[in-house]
């Protein structure tokens, strides 16, 4: 007979950055509360995969046929924010600078990985080139190999259809000292430099 609460522990432990002693604070903690508290969570969770879907423009997790991004009339249809993860959305959208809508391409190139272009949704962010008025696209892919690569591809295929392509900045984080940056993080900052 297996053991509840080791089945627990180990699948609470499949959770990305919770290992098992988290786990294991994690059931006893569930088991303190009020059972119906462990019933909401779990309902809640189960629930996820059964009502969540994606947006059919821009491919955010949403409850509707469009998420409240792409139906929101008060943001800017000409610039799209291309990520890589729906959660990218959400980092984005914290900062309260960015006005337009969102494009999640569900991955970045990666051959290594076997992950080429075809298993992005590229095609689909043409095609909104295509269907849309679009002045503006902000690649905002991490600043890691991956990303660059396919920031760099994107810039390629995009470019001659118009709009204007820009990429976050990379460089020194607010608040770093200079002496604790180090030289690739140096040299992105002085090569992002801007006027002021």
């Amino acid at each position: 007979m297996t053991d509840p609460l080791k089945m627990v522990i180990a699948q609470l432990s499949r959770f990305p950055g919770i290992g098992e002693r988290t786990s294991r604070r994690l059931v006893y903690w569930l088991l303190q509360q009020d059972p119906r508290v462990s019933k909401e969570i779990g309902q809640a969770i189960s629930d996820l995969t059964e009502t969540l879907r994606r947006c059919q423009r821009c491919f955010n997790l949403s409850n509707k046929e469009f998420c409240n991004i792409c139906a929101n009339e008060k943001r800017s249809p000409q610039s799209i924010c291309v990520v890589e993860r729906p959660q990218d959305i959400a980092s984005i959208e914290s900062t309260g600078e960015f006005k337009g809508t969102y494009h999640v391409l569900d991955g970045v190139i990666s051959p290594l990985d076997g992950i080429g272009p075809d298993q992005l949704r590229i095609r689909e962010l043409l095609m909104r080139l295509k269907d849309e008025k679009i002045n503006e696209i902000l690649v905002a892919t991490d600043p890691d190999t991956e990303g660059d690569a396919t920031a760099m591809y994107l810039a390629q295929l995009i470019r001659p259809l118009g709009p204007k392509i820009t990429r976050l900045a990379h460089g020194i984080a607010v608040g770093t000292e200079l002496g604790y940056a180090n030289r690739n993080t140096l040299a992105c900052a002085v090569l992002n430099r801007r006027e002021i």
